[in-house]
């Protein structure tokens, strides 16, 4: 077993293939996914009918602070501490602080949609994250859980939902979730960052996570 996941890490891929996977990386953080799906709720599902522009701009502006802006600041401090090696959290002894304190943010901001009475699909997908950090920091006790997969893993459950949820086709969209999680999942591979297994449990986590949410919203 161990020889395999030895030979599936010493596959050699072309340059600009690790170049790509690198920058699919990088656009589909964890850090930045919280705040797509934000816009996807805000303007394309157009779940908020009753806000003006400036509204739904300060929504946005929400979403990417909580975040986005304080678990970067988070990860800059403890780096300029010296309580992480590296921004990167490459080891899972760097991953623990993050985890702790973007965990209380993540638990501020959906307490904030549940309690302002929040469109069902805010609050569930808000929780999800919330919970799938949690299980995230957990698992990282024995694992080093690729953050990317559970991010992905927690989109493409909200997305399949809801499906069953909404009256809308939202099929494509569905279909490209689905796609991307594939896509960023493949790339952290490419790239060396995680083995198989780390990947697998990520999605899993992100999946449980928002089942979770969806059946206790």
């Amino acid at each position: 077993m161990m020889s395999t996941e030895a030979d599936g890490q010493n596959i050699s891929f072309h340059p600009i293939i690790k170049i790509a996977a690198k920058v699919v990386s990088y656009v589909f953080h964890p850090l930045f996914i919280p705040v797509y799906i934000g816009y996807f709720f805000i303007y394309i599902l157009r779940i908020f009918p009753q806000f003006t522009e400036w509204d739904k701009t300060k929504l946005l502006i929400s979403f990417t602070v909580n975040y986005t802006v304080l678990p970067l600041v988070t990860i800059l401090l403890t780096k300029g501490l010296g309580f992480i090696s590296s921004i990167y959290l490459k080891t899972q002894r760097d991953r623990i602080i993050p985890y702790v304190a973007t965990g209380i943010f993540y638990f501020w901001i959906w307490y904030v949609f549940r309690t302002q009475a929040f469109p069902k699909e805010v609050v569930m997908f808000s929780l999800a994250v919330f919970l799938a950090s949690s299980l995230g920091l957990i698992v990282n006790s024995y694992m080093k859980v690729s953050m990317h997969a559970i991010s992905v893993g927690v989109v493409s459950a909200l997305f399949v939902i809801m499906g069953f949820l909404s009256g809308d086709n939202i099929g494509a969209y569905i279909s490209i979730a689905l796609l991307l999680a594939g896509l960023v999942c493949t790339a952290r591979m490419i790239n060396n960052e995680h083995i198989p297994v780390e990947v697998y449990t990520g999605l899993f986590i992100g999946i449980l996570a928002q089942l979770v949410a969806y059946l206790f919203i």
